[in-house]
């Protein structure tokens, strides 16, 4: 078993009312859907800043694309 740390946080009363709420109806602790979403926002930040720091990389050393392919790119993202 991993171990714990207990920490503490405040938040407005329309949030706490909203996880308590969302508590009630999935049958989940607060602290189990707090722990869930910290997990999932820190994930997606370490993706971001990882993403980052590979685009800058890749800038120093002069891999870059022109504007007209990025954006040909990009728009397939939309599009099935």
């Amino acid at each position: 078993m991993s171990s714990t740390t207990l920490i503490s946080v405040r938040v407005s009363d329309d949030v706490a009312q909203r996880l308590a709420k969302l508590a009630n109806v999935t049958g989940r602790s607060k602290s189990y859907l707090v722990v869930q979403a910290l997990e999932e926002f820190i994930a997606h930040q370490e993706w971001r800043v990882k993403a980052i720091r590979l685009g800058i990389r890749q800038a120093d050393t002069g891999k870059l694309v022109e504007h007209k392919e990025a954006l040909k790119v990009l728009n397939k993202w939309g599009k099935r």
